[in-house]
């Protein structure tokens, strides 16, 4: 890449370049260089910073202006949709097959939207944040199969959407639609959704300043995180709830 970005240090606990100082074009690109270690992880999303790169490039940095989000009682799915789910066996758990959510993001081709960025290297930085409990996924299950799923990583009280799958027609929206209702009951206001993307927009999405993202980012992050797992948190629901509006 011949764009000349702020280099970061090696230690990762260093701060990242003011974010208004990432470029218009393209939008939002901050930095290169670094790591995928937790601290450096952590320190990015804190500060509305999140890495996105393709398999031969450096990491690279991006906090975009405006920044693409969903109120957690903003997401929208269509009275078709929702019929269809009135009748529906599938049922959601959290956090009980992260590994396969992040592979089966990985793995999906999808037009128009980031998938082929989520390398082997970031694969493994998302496993360990998992396991250090700062990364989540929402599964969708038809009975033991894996139909949909989403993940992302929270930090106090706020959600970083990171990516979404459909083995099965719909599996996303599901995921996506009980991650947001099961944060709203929370008391958590945003889910991060990073970039545009205009299937989001049909289920809700909104662009929102950067700035404006910040000021939430920075008072929703410094809120302290519920006690006990998510997975034990959110249980198992039934997408036929979904049907219902909040």
């Amino acid at each position: 890449m011949s764009i000349d970005l702020p280099w970061l240090s090696p230690d990762p606990d260093a701060p990242f370049p003011p974010v208004a100082s990432a470029m218009r074009e393209p939008d939002g690109l901050l930095a290169a260089g670094g790591d995928l270690s937790v601290p450096r992880l952590l320190n990015a999303y804190g500060h509305g910073i999140f890495p996105w790169f393709s398999k031969g490039e450096p990491i690279l940095w991006w906090s975009p202006d405006p920044r693409m989000v969903f109120r957690t009682d903003g997401v929208r799915l269509s009275s078709k949709f929702r019929r269809q789910l009135r009748a529906s066996r599938w049922t959601l758990r959290a956090d009980s097959a992260f590994g396969n959510v992040i592979h089966a993001c990985a793995s999906t081709l999808r037009l128009g939207q980031r998938g082929t960025w989520i390398t082997d290297e970031m694969q493994a930085a998302y496993l360990e944040l998992h396991r250090q409990g700062h990364a989540h996924s929402v599964e969708v299950f038809d009975g033991e199969a894996l139909v949909g799923g989403i993940y992302g990583v929270a930090i106090g009280q706020m959600f970083f959407g990171e990516s979404m799958f459909s083995a099965v027609s719909g599996g996303s929206k599901v995921a996506l639609a009980g991650l947001a209702r099961f944060l709203h009951g929370e008391g958590w206001p945003l889910i991060d959704a990073q970039v545009e993307n205009p299937h989001l927009r049909t289920m809700g999405a909104m662009s929102m300043p950067r700035a404006s993202f910040l000021d939430i980012v920075r008072r929703q992050v410094a809120l302290p995180a519920p006690d006990g797992l998510w997975r034990e948190r959110f249980g198992q629901r039934s997408a036929s709830q979904l049907a219902n509006p909040d």
